[in-house]
């Protein structure tokens, strides 16, 4: 009897019947588990154990960032020399390394090196491993495979996060380098697995019908692609809304009790966990992504006037208000993940997934720096009036997508 016979019938739900996507979907969980932990205590370890200040870890986290965004077209590019998946097999063990690295940390300057060169690693490694799906998986499954993908990726983080708990409530130098072992084992297994994983060598089998002489497109000089990269990287800042702002306006402009910022990380989590692949269906092709995304940046602009409403109004109400916008809000994060990977993929050359897909996940690395300035200096700064800005700019750049995608893309 094998394996597959003997599953129980929760768990085949959870693992799709693709063993290539089985196998991505494990990958997946053991990296996101691993990140979880490492997350989840890495700024107390910082301060506490290394003794750093945080105005110089948040610092050191910035210039890592900016790297980072830097990273992406390099290493895609590399990729598509050398196959995602070699250079994967890699730089995971690589990963494994930095992280493990930070145990040894004593200085200021020490952790920026090193924070510098993990964040290229994570970076680099985000993009390539997006050229590897693009790569292994066929084009029709493409958009349902990476929102399960998602979704997989939201429950292994809150896994990691509840299990780092008990490194948090010992507080101790042995628990946080304990969660830096155990992220580290958690990519030496991520390469174990990659490792017998089939990828075409070529195009794969996400290029289809698109063999054939035609001359190789550059990314950094195809116009639409990165007029279109810069447009989602705008609804990427819905991140930072999400992480800074909000828990800063609860606290800060509302009378809504602390605990809500809680609520408000569970209940998104949860949402992307249950509804990322439904939220998923019906984005097919260039079309029904950007229009997905025009739909989900409404909705992302929406519940900004709903976050902006919470600041009057007893306890109760504005907690009930907030937790009303943190929904309108995943449903709109819903609609534009789904809509960038099908952008992402669509307006690619299948010739240079990884350099393409280098250049997207630039964008939203750069969104993911610049962030939690844009949303301090508007809606934490100023308010209700802040909030409006930014549900124009969601509004604006969403509603711009349709018009970009039907725009020309340049040979290179």
């Amino acid at each position: 009897m094998t394996s597959t016979a003997v599953r129980p019938a929760a768990l085949g739900r959870l693992l799709p019947d693709d063993p290539l996507l089985r196998r991505l979907v494990l990958m997946s969980l053991v990296n996101t588990v691993g990140d979880g932990l490492f997350v989840t205590v890495s700024v107390l370890f910082f301060t506490r154990s290394v003794g750093l200040t945080p105005g110089r870890v948040a610092l050191g986290l910035t210039v890592a960032g900016i790297c980072g965004v830097l990273a992406g077209v390099p290493m895609g590019r590399l990729a598509d020399r050398v196959g995602s998946k070699r250079l994967l097999l890699v730089v995971g063990p690589l990963e494994a390394v930095a992280v493990l690295g930070y145990a040894f940390v004593h200085s200021f300057a020490a952790f920026v090196a090193l924070a510098c060169a993990a964040t290229v690693l994570e970076r680099g490694a985000v993009a390539v491993r997006s050229a590897l799906i693009a790569r292994a998986l066929p084009a029709e499954g493409q958009v349902r495979a990476r929102a399960l993908l998602r979704s997989v990726m939201n429950a292994g983080l809150v896994v990691g996060s509840g299990g780092a708990a008990l490194a948090l409530q010992a507080d101790a130098y042995a628990g946080y380098v304990t969660m830096m072992v155990l992220d580290a084992a958690s990519f030496l297994g991520v390469t174990a697995l990659l490792a017998g994983l089939p990828v075409p060598a070529g195009p794969g089998r996400a290029a289809g019908a698109a063999g054939g002489p035609v001359k190789r497109r550059t990314a950094l000089r195809d116009g639409r692609y990165l007029l279109v990269t810069g447009l989602h990287a705008v609804l990427e800042l819905q991140l930072a809304v999400l992480t800074v702002g909000l828990p800063l306006w609860i606290v800060l402009g509302t009378d809504a009790p602390p605990g809500v910022v809680s609520a408000v990380n569970v209940a998104n989590c949860l949402l992307v966990v249950l509804f990322q692949v439904r939220a998923s269906r019906g984005v097919t092709d260039v079309a029904s992504a950007a229009s997905a995304c025009a739909r989900g940046a409404l909705l992302l602009a929406g519940a900004c006037l709903v976050y902006a409403a919470a600041q009057s109004g007893p306890a109760a109400l504005a907690a009930g208000v907030i937790l009303a916008g943190a929904l309108v809000h995943s449903l709109g994060e819903l609609l534009t993940s789904a809509g960038g990977w099908t952008l992402s993929l669509e307006l690619a050359d299948p010739r240079a997934h990884g350099e393409y897909q280098g250049v997207f996940m630039s964008g939203q690395a750069a969104a993911h720096v610049i962030g939690p300035l844009v949303i301090t200096v508007t809606a934490v700064d100023h308010g209700g009036a802040g909030w409006v800005v930014l549900a124009g700019l969601f509004a604006l750049a969403g509603l711009a997508l349709p018009a970009a995608v039907r725009g020309p893309g340049r040979a290179g």
